[in-house]
């Protein structure tokens, strides 16, 4: 089983050598269609060594850092995470860790060189959340090294100490005034296509992707409630995800809009709403109907073509198409539409966020309506429980300490509850 040959076959060489036995029979490894005996035998060799290796066309001895990440991103990356997660490490990979690091032997990487770097990159300006983030991709790559794969027998990136950083202004949350509301959906009024998005983040706090992705299926007028069961995401159809990046600030004539799976578990969710959304939704409803019938054959449909992502799992692909033209798919009777049936996007929302953000000077993005609809919450005494099951949060901490924010509101009445507890203690007394 140890020794590759090689023996002409008419007019190309076939390289061969012995496998292991099975049920005790004779099983020999064979090639053909080489041009010559040395093609054969490099090419046997190379096939010995991978047998050897159970399928593994490396040995992790020999293997660079550079290959390993790629190894990663096939086997780990692509079967475990969300697409635009997977877009993100793949930038990280290419821009910082390659460079790096990707020309070295992975069994030969320490603490000390992974150390360097994260000095040098606080040296030249990073925050301390770029650098956080750049090394977490490098230690998970690594951790996968460990285990399963016994590549590595312990990941270098453990040991690794942070320098200070300076205190750097966390990213702004908006908290929009019922007034300054009403200033926004009198510029959107129920005429507009951002009308309906915006009366759905403010009404319920749905994330953007989320009430992007609703169809009228998810809506029980009767029971006035909404089931959040799938988001709308950008992606490429039919290549790998390194084109993606490749192609980065060129036209990508394979984008398309595509239904996936919600953020965490916990996001599936049913919500209720009250008389502001359900009149929203029930004048929408009604004019959808309208200029269906106005349109006619002109009115723009849209289908789910399933397809298959970079798992292996059945994703769906928004199609439009004319009325007039027949399709055999799904159609998907999407909520945020233009007048002639036309997808809404969260690219097309861009517009109005600007518009709100420059013309009518109000601090804004969509997930201020989202921070806005806990925080109102919260300050008028809501069960944080509730709050919780509504954002979709898995872990109750997430909406304490992201979502729920120290208003005037809050402060004040905390002021008022010392001063109630105090005056009552003297009255008992």
């Amino acid at each position: 089983m140890g020794q590759v040959t090689a023996r002409k076959r008419g007019k190309t060489w076939e390289y061969g050598f012995e496998g292991a036995k099975i049920a005790g029979k004779r099983n020999r490894i064979t090639k053909g269609g080489f041009r010559t005996k040395a093609e054969a035998l490099e090419a046997g060799n190379k096939a010995l060594v991978q047998y050897n290796s159970a399928g593994q066309s490396f040995s992790p001895s020999e293997i660079s850092v550079a290959d390993y990440l790629d190894y990663w991103m096939d086997n780990y990356c692509k079967m475990n995470l969300k697409y635009n997660t997977q877009l993100g490490y793949l930038n990280i990979i290419e821009n910082h860790l390659k460079p790096k690091f990707g020309q070295y032997r992975l069994c030969a990487i320490s603490a000390a060189p992974i150390q360097e770097y994260v000095n040098h990159l606080k040296t030249q300006g990073y925050a301390k959340s770029t650098v956080s983030g750049i090394i977490s991709t490098l230690s998970g790559a690594f951790n996968y090294a460990v285990e399963p794969m016994h590549y590595l027998q312990y990941n270098p990136c453990n040991n690794i100490r942070y320098p200070k950083f300076r205190d750097t202004k966390t990213e702004a949350r908006y908290i929009i005034s019922p007034e300054d509301f009403q200033r926004i959906i009198a510029r959107f009024d129920s005429r507009s296509q951002y009308y309906l998005p915006l009366m759905i983040g403010y009404y319920t706090g749905l994330r953007i992707s989320e009430a992007f992705a609703l169809t009228w299926d998810d809506i029980d007028l009767d029971n006035r409630t909404l089931s959040v069961n799938k988001i709308t995401l950008k992606r490429n159809y039919g290549v790998d995800v390194r084109t993606v990046l490749q192609n980065k600030g060129k036209k990508e004539e394979k984008s398309a809009w595509y239904f996936g799976t919600p953020k965490t578990a916990g996001s599936e969710r049913t919500i209720k709403f009250g008389d502001a959304l359900y009149h929203a939704l029930k004048y929408a409803k009604k004019t959808q109907l309208e200029n269906r019938l106005h349109y006619g054959e002109y009115y723009t449909d849209i289908y789910l073509k399933p397809e298959k992502d970079e798992k292996g799992d059945e994703i769906f692909r928004l199609i439009e198409t004319e009325r007039s033209i027949p399709c055999a798919l799904n159609r998907a009777n999407m909520i945020c539409v233009r007048e002639n049936g036309q997808y809404v996007s969260t690219d097309s929302f861009k517009y109005c966020a600007r518009v709100i953000h420059y013309d009518l000077k109000i601090a804004f993005n969509y997930h201020s309506l989202r921070h806005t609809h806990a925080t109102t919450l919260i300050e008028n005494g809501a069960d944080i429980k509730d709050v919780q099951e509504r954002l979709g949060h898995d872990n109750i901490q997430t909406t304490m300490q992201t979502y729920v924010h120290n208003t005037d509101t809050m402060s004040s009445r905390s002021v008022d509850i010392f001063e109630q507890a105090v005056s009552q203690k003297l009255v008992n007394q």
